[in-house]
């Protein structure tokens, strides 16, 4: 194991919801959807029609642009519906679950070299779980990555707690890592803050232990960083530990199993807990959860910070964990922020008396209090909430200017726009910065491909 990397700075959010560490309930959805838009840099291809019948391990969908990449049922069934919007893109492929949990035989992966694993997670529908960097796109299974990158934790608000998760699946973890390792060197990052790590005796693999405790530690992005910074022409794979154990349990046993603990949280959320369900699962699942109105919450996918906003009609994503409830803010505030008392909202400026409750947690809402106004001048402003050696406003100003040489320079290929979530989020001009790097991203990937 590395020694210790420290990291000072970041930003805890002190949002309210966090899920009890208990499975109230398995949710066991009569529909779930395989969604294109899950994958940037996917052109899908479909290889279903409405009325046929699938396994749990099915190819549903492939990528036109590579076509031994697919895309696999989670549930046993017939597929319901193909849902397309306009000039007919695919948006969703619609599979009734038939609750048999009937899985395709892919036989357990065997020893070998990078090309015969590879081609087993191809086979198996596996291989969506993987992300390269830079762009954050679908891997491509033609290059060897420089390594592989796995985080073991993760400090996003309401994060789901990755010792709980998978407390019961460090076996098929390891044999993961033991399959990828065929490919590339793994590299596992560790919390060191956590004592008795479940990960912390992980094999075949380099262990890296960060001290830090403030968001965006967790994020993997941060981590290469540290480790092996990305530069122009190399390529690293990321994986979630959700990919890991998966791939492990397709290594133990044949299946093809994303089955997963999911924290449902969020300060419009009720018995927050978690439930035990599959990808796609549809959001009205969680309804019961929610402590308001349904008409008045927005039901997101991953995290506050940098999940998708599903709606209540719409579904769990296939790298997601956690489902954020949160009050959507419509409300206007009189005389905002000039009021002189302002407890009950949070200030990570210490504007408001509210910072002399360090361990008050807040309902937030979606009210951002605001309009966009010109970019702050003051770089070391977002900095400070950002763990990496990169300029923050002056990347997201060369991604909005299109300049393909200033991106370069100010670290485009380390960066995904989770990663600058917390500069969006302190950010008193209230831009979009994880629009513009994605903007910057879409262009790079345009230009330079």
């Amino acid at each position: 194991m590395s020694q210790n990397i420290v990291l000072k700075k970041g930003l805890n959010i002190p949002i309210a919801g966090a899920a009890d560490l208990r499975v109230s309930k398995s949710a066991t959805p009569g529909v779930v959807a395989i969604q294109p838009s899950d994958f940037k840099g996917f052109i899908p291809r479909l290889l279903v029609k409405e009325g046929d019948r699938v396994l749990a391990g099915s190819p549903v969908l492939a990528d036109k642009m590579h076509s031994e990449i697919i895309f696999a049922s989670p549930v046993s069934g017939t597929v319901k519906e193909v849902v397309r919007g306009e000039k007919r893109k695919l948006l969703a492929v619609l599979i009734e679950d038939d609750r048999k949990n009937e899985y395709v035989d892919f036989g357990k992966i065997k020893a070998g070299d990078a090309a015969q694993v590879k081609e087993s997670l191809l086979a198996s529908g596996l291989w969506p779980f993987f992300v390269q960097r830079p762009y954050g796109i679908l891997a491509n299974p033609e290059l060897t990555p420089k390594a592989i990158f796995v985080s073991a934790f993760d400090t996003a608000p309401l994060a789901a707690d990755a010792q709980f998760c998978f407390a019961d699946a460090v076996a098929d973890i390891q044999a993961g890592i033991n399959v990828l390792s065929k490919i590339a060197e793994v590299h596992v990052s560790l919390n060191a803050g956590i004592s008795g790590d479940i990960f912390s005796n992980l094999s075949s693999c380099t262990l890296h232990s960060f001290k830090a405790d403030k968001h965006p530690a967790g994020n993997v992005g941060v981590q290469i960083s540290h480790v092996s910074p990305i530069r122009k022409d190399e390529t690293v794979w990321t994986i979630s530990l959700l990919g890991l154990a998966a791939i492990g349990k397709l290594a133990r046993t044949g299946r093809y199993d994303v089955s997963r603990k999911v924290a449902v949280c969020g300060p419009a959320s009720k018995d927050a807990s978690y439930i035990q369900t599959v990808p796609g699962m549809p959001m009205s699942e969680v309804i019961p959860f929610c402590n308001i109105p349904v008409e008045e919450v927005r039901f997101i996918s991953g995290s506050v910070l940098c999940g998708a906003n599903a709606g209540k009609d719409g579904y769990l994503g296939f790298r997601d964990n956690q489902i954020t409830l949160i009050r959507e803010g419509y409300d206007k505030e009189l005389l905002g922020w000039i009021r002189p008392v302002r407890c009950k909202q949070y200030s990570q400026d210490h504007s408001y008396f509210s910072w002399l409750m360090p361990k008050r947690k807040y309902n937030m809402d979606t009210n951002l209090h605001g309009g966009p106004r010109a970019f702050l001048m003051n770089d070391g402003y977002y900095a400070k909430v950002l763990p990496m050696d990169i300029y923050p406003v002056f990347l997201a100003k060369a991604c909005l200017a299109g300049d393909i040489d200033k991106m370069e320079q100010f670290g485009i290929y380390e960066v995904l726009p989770e990663d600058l979530a917390t500069c969006e989020f302190v950010d008193p001009s209230k831009n979009n910065i994880q629009d513009m790097i994605a903007q910057g991203i879409d262009l790079m990937l345009k230009e330079m491909a």
